[in-house]
């Protein structure tokens, strides 16, 4: 029996076949065994209580299992946009307390709101401005740097500045402020997850890792020797606004990571989304995704928790572990429901040490150095820029890390735009044509010369057009009657470009050289076509270069006893 979608809301669960019940709840099992313990964990990064953690899998993940059009994004607490909320607001308030958290759902609601808007103004594209080269870079430096940070943790080192930096600065102070106990159980934890992930990969290491630190620190009353969660309280959460200064000033100075917040979440969420409707010829709404995203975002905000996020390692996990829809979270959702019904109390004694052990290993895990190799070696000026983004956010924090990788790859899409291969068009068959370099100077037929542009004109790219077409028309170039630049791949003409166009074509008439266009494709209704009948004339403009080289054939001016230039 297959169940219809019989509401917009239900896209990423419905149909569901009856068949696919188990799986599903397997799936979703497995994610509560591997998302629970990691956003504990993400809770050290982020500086908000344990309890924030569990709650990003509840009503944001419902919401969007709800209400998204992807069957696979997991949504919930992320290492990225939990570094970027810790980077942000911890000058403004004593990290972990109340007013700290009511930040924390403030930033929350503003992402919600811009992921709104985003998603009414069909702002899905913008995921592609981060290119996935400095991506790549700036998440492998929150992993460097999430990574170090919990080093002091691991050890529960008091220097009066325990982070990254000071244990490098004072490396012989460091041992006298161990505490053995706590080193010893984050090594446990980690000698745990790595054991079981090299011989027994079906068990998830982690959930078995905490459970064995939480035992032994009942079982042996670790609590006097090292620092423990603590009582965790039990139930549901509240909904209700963050009690901060609603103050157009402390909107405006949580604005800029809002925005960055945003960019991280278009830029992994929509990416991850595509891929895996790709992978399995699925239909995928990112306008929907994004409301849906932003509903998400709202309800943590509104349930005393941080800014979520589609995550990539996550929606694998539940597609290895078989899952193919949102049913999978939504059995995640329950379980999450179940603890923080009924078993809160175990935490209460789960040393902060296993947690920051926890962290460390997510540090690693974002430490994509296979995927640096990868640009080094196919990339070498792109791996250049993936490096420089991964030094930025480990020496100058989050914040700036994404500042820099957005315009990083602002400056990559312009750079390819600025300087586009173009080159020229030749017979290469009775009816087709053939691309030379601009350096043969080549022409189409005697008198004529098809200058194919590839990119869409614009102030970047107007003067490099402008040199070249002088270059191929200048007085070294004899016999030549007819220039034509072939639009096909023009998509777009500014107000620079245009003007420069009507430069050139005065230049041209100068020398008694015709300035004409065509399109390699029979498209009239393109909008460049339709932009250049406006500015030079129909009589200019040509549907399709065919229809040009027969217009110059005809013409009483056309130089066809001559020989074409090589």
């Amino acid at each position: 029996m297959d169940l219809k979608v019989t509401n917009w809301c239900l896209a990423g669960l419905l149909p569901l076949r009856t068949s696919r019940l188990i799986p599903e709840i397997l799936a979703g099992l497995t994610l509560a065994t591997i998302a629970i313990p990691e956003v504990m964990g993400y809770t050290k990064i982020s500086g908000t209580p344990v309890i924030t953690g569990l709650y990003t899998l509840l009503v944001p993940m419902a919401l969007f299992a709800l209400f998204g059009s992807s069957r696979h994004l997991v949504v919930g607490a992320d290492s990225a946009t939990a570094a970027i909320l810790a980077t942000a607001i911890a000058g403004m308030a004593a990290t972990g307390s109340a007013d700290y958290v009511a930040l924390a759902g403030l930033l929350a609601l503003m992402v919600g709101v811009l992921l709104m808007v985003a998603s009414a103004a069909r702002l899905g594209f913008m995921a592609d401005f981060l290119s996935r080269t400095v991506l790549t870079g700036f998440l492998t430096g929150v992993g460097i740097q999430v990574a170090a940070h919990s080093i002091a943790g691991m050890g529960e080192v008091k220097l009066p500045d325990a982070g990254a930096l000071a244990l490098w600065q004072h490396p012989a102070s460091v041992p006298a402020h161990v505490n053995v106990y706590a080193l010893a159980v984050s090594l446990g934890v980690l000698a745990v997850i790595f054991g079981l992930k090299l011989f027994f990969k079906s068990i998830p290491g982690a959930i078995v890792a905490l459970a064995l630190a939480t035992f032994a620190s009942w079982h042996f009353d670790l609590a006097s020797h090292l620092d423990v969660v603590g009582r965790v309280p039990a139930g549901l959460p509240e909904f209700f606004l963050p009690d901060v200064d609603w103050s157009p000033g402390l909107v405006l100075q949580l604005g800029p990571t809002a925005l960055a917040m945003l960019v991280v979440i278009l830029a992994q969420s929509a990416a991850t989304a595509r891929a895996y409707a790709t992978r399995y010829d699925e239909p995928l709404a990112e306008s929907a995704d994004l409301r849906a995203l932003g509903l998400a975002n709202l309800g943590a905000g509104l349930t005393g928790t941080f800014v979520v996020n589609g995550s990539p390692t996550k929606s694998k996990m539940v597609e290895s572990a078989g899952g193919r829809s949102q049913l999978a979270m939504l059995v995640t959702v329950l379980v999450v429901l179940l603890v923080l019904l009924f078993f809160t109390g175990l935490l209460a004694f789960l040393p902060e040490a296993a947690l920051s052990a926890i962290v460390f290993k997510i540090g690693l895990d974002l430490m994509d150095l296979d995927g640096m190799k990868k640009i080094y070696k196919e990339r070498r000026p792109e791996f250049w820029v993936s490096a420089a983004t991964i030094l930025v956010v480990v020496f100058a924090g989050v914040g700036p890390g994404i500042v820099l990788a957005i315009v990083l790859s602002l400056i990559l899409h312009t750079r390819h735009g600025y300087r586009p291969v173009n080159v020229l068009l030749t017979r290469a068959a009775p009816d087709g044509w053939s691309a030379s370099p601009l350096a043969t100077r080549a022409r189409a037929a005697p008198g004529l010369m098809i200058y194919r542009f590839t990119h869409g004109m614009y102030y970047a790219n107007a003067d490099r057009m402008a040199s070249e077409v002088r270059e191929l028309s200048g007085q070294d170039t004899p016999g030549l009657r007819y220039f034509c630049m072939d639009t096909s791949c023009v998509d777009d003409i500014d107000f620079t470009a245009l003007e420069t166009l009507k430069t050139l074509q005065t230049e041209l008439e100068a020398r008694h050289i015709e300035l004409l266009f065509a399109h390699m494709l029979d498209d009239p209704t393109a909008h460049s076509r339709l932009q250049l009948i406006a500015a030079f004339g129909e009589g200019k403009v040509f549907d399709t270069v065919d229809a040009l080289l027969a217009h110059v054939s005809a013409s009483p001016t056309a130089l066809f006893d001559e020989t074409p230039a090589p």
